[in-house]
């Protein structure tokens, strides 16, 4: 065979595998390569998408954080200062209670006081009788002289 023969049979043979392998090999791969880029396509693009809603999450629970920090703070403070009116309630009315022991006390030192003047009273008006007794050298009669006494007890 001559070489001319060989090179034209090879081209044959060439352009059949290439004809098979367009007609058959090549349209699979094809397919495979094109659904793989969407793939990877769709997966870059949700990939893009869910970092979107992240930086959105993340915002928006800033958001909240800031909005829970100032409502925090409004309820301490409210709490302070129901603790303070609260305790301020309690101081002013420890202050009137004390007061009105105070106004007691008073009251009832004033009544014993009286009453242990009246005693000294009527102990120095008995003392004023035994001693007039003993200067008389008689007895005095109680009932006789009492107009007498109550002198002398409004005297002392």
């Amino acid at each position: 065979m001559s070489i001319n023969a060989t090179l034209f049979v090879q081209m044959i043979v060439f352009a059949i595998l290439v004809w098979f392998t367009m007609k058959f090999v090549w349209p699979p791969i094809a397919n495979a390569l094109d659904e793989r880029a969407e793939k990877i396509a769709h997966g870059l693009a949700a990939a893009e998408h869910a970092k979107i809603e992240l930086s959105n999450a993340h915002k928006e629970v800033e958001l909240k954080l800031a909005a829970t920090k100032n409502e925090s703070t409004t309820l301490l403070a409210d709490a302070e200062r129901r603790a303070q009116h609260l305790i301020d309630e309690a101081k002013n009315r420890a202050n009137e209670e004390a007061q009105k022991i105070v106004a007691a006390a008073r009251v009832e030192a004033e009544q014993e006081t009286v009453k242990a003047r009246e005693a000294l009273r009527a102990q120095v008006a008995a003392l004023a009788v035994k001693g007039a007794e003993q200067i008389l050298r008689r007895e005095v009669n109680a009932s006789v002289h009492a107009d007498l006494l109550s002198r002398l007890k409004t005297e002392l």
